[in-house]
């Protein structure tokens, strides 16, 4: 061990001594720009939410009827229920009540794929015809977004590598490679929309919402993006 030890602390010394030697980005010219690009995506994959309740209808029609009368009406829409419809939740309710028997309250709540705005007006006009009153815009997407936000950055980072030469021109210099490239910020949001919902105590829209229902016009999701690039300056 005694003979071991010097060796050993002459490498380190020799590894700081290299480390050292190197020059770190922050002690070279450099010069640092943020580049910024943005794009809008029209969404093609709308979620509604559609929930049936046996405790939401008059006559209690049973949750096999509404279920079934649901998948109907959007068959008639031409809606592919095998593919875009499916079960999210399902749960019973077991409810005591006095002077009467009891009550077991079925629910199940249901996701629905649609992938424009007029389809989705379609099926909230026919939901309400077969008195299914509690149905929800959920969420908006696309179904190639990561492609768009890879896309965005791209354009962000090139869009800083201009603006580099034209300052450095400026000056007289140019501007060489990256040193550091970093996203500054995670941008990109989808619309939030209030529930366009049935009212859940007559199963009908207020007056003048099925105008709006009709033609549904949905916002465009906005991506933006922030990169933060330092060049060597020559």
């Amino acid at each position: 061990m005694k003979r071991i030890l010097p060796v050993l602390m002459l490498l380190l010394s020799t590894a700081g001594w290299a480390q050292q030697g190197e020059k770190n980005f922050i002690d070279q010219p450099y010069m640092e720009v943020t580049g910024k690009a943005e794009m809008e995506v029209i969404p093609n994959e709308i979620y509604l939410q559609i929930q049936l309740n046996e405790s939401d209808t008059k006559n209690k029609v049973s949750l096999q009827v509404q279920e079934q009368r649901m998948i109907e009406a959007l068959q008639d829409l031409g809606i592919d229920t095998q593919k875009d419809l499916r079960i999210k939740d399902a749960f019973s309710n077991f409810r005591r009540k006095i002077f009467s028997q009891n009550d077991i309250l079925l629910s199940k709540k249901y996701e629905l794929l649609v992938h424009d705005g007029v389809t989705a007006g379609k099926v909230l006009l026919a939901l309400e015809k077969i008195d299914i009153a509690n149905v929800s815009i959920d969420r908006v997407d696309h179904s190639e977004i990561e492609k768009f936000r890879r896309q965005v950055k791209v354009n962000a980072i090139k869009v800083a590598k201009e603006k580099a030469q034209e300052l450095a021109q400026a000056i007289g210099q140019t501007a060489g490679k990256a040193l550091y490239v970093q996203e500054v910020d995670f941008g990109g949001f989808a619309p939030q929309y209030s529930n366009i919902a049935l009212n859940q105590s007559t199963g009908s829209f207020d007056t003048g919402m099925k105008d709006k229902v009709a033609s549904l016009d949905f916002e465009t999701i906005k991506l933006q993006y922030t990169i933060l690039c330092r060049f060597e300056l020559k």
